[in-house]
């Protein structure tokens, strides 16, 4: 069976600077209507950065959305035009004060596909080295260090609960990055 929906029509709820916000009426592989709230945004890149002594580099942040600290991986979204890879090098600078000598693929993913086309490309940046970064004016962020199993622990308690951290942290793991860096 065709599980495909067909869009009939769209209305557009909301254009912000990050996101756009529509509803779509769409018709069902049964042929019977039904509609859909859609996010629309513009990608983002996350970077699981590891540093020579094998520790990985993690940022602490206030997200009002869900009020309170999360420790995350670095991250943020693309630009219009802009290379995963590139901002990927961009946002790593931003956020830690690091360059990488060197950037991997650890693949993409959907953030929230029940909602969003928001689609995240991983990466794993290692030799690193510092560099000359300037943060968004309105990111505050803590630089925090730890090893990788320290951070699959912290996954397994709870202490790290933001979804791309976790998907990167695990995907770091699965690469064999533990044994390489």
């Amino acid at each position: 069976m065709d599980f495909t929906e067909e869009a009939v029509d769209s209305r557009l709820v909301y254009r912000g600077r990050i996101l756009t916000c529509k509803v779509d009426r769409v018709k069902l592989p049964d042929g019977r209507l039904a509609e859909r709230e859609v996010v629309l945004h513009p990608g983002a890149v996350a970077i699981v950065a590891m540093d020579d002594a094998g520790r990985l580099l993690l940022v602490r942040q206030y997200r009002y959305p869900v009020g309170r600290e999360l420790l995350e991986i670095p991250a943020g979204k693309l630009e219009p035009g802009e290379e995963p890879a590139s901002a990927a090098r961009r946002e790593l600078e931003e956020e830690t004060g690091y360059a990488a000598g060197n950037l991997e693929s650890l693949g993409v993913f959907y953030t929230s596909p029940g909602f969003s086309n928001e689609k995240m490309y991983l990466y794993l940046a290692t030799d690193l080295r510092p560099a000359a970064g300037k943060r968004d004016e309105d990111e505050f962020l803590a630089l925090v260090r730890m090893s990788l199993s320290e951070a699959r622990q912290k996954v397994r308690t709870g202490e790290i609960l933001d979804a791309k951290t976790i998907v990167g942290i695990l995907r770091a793991v699965d690469w064999g990055t533990v044994g390489r860096v």
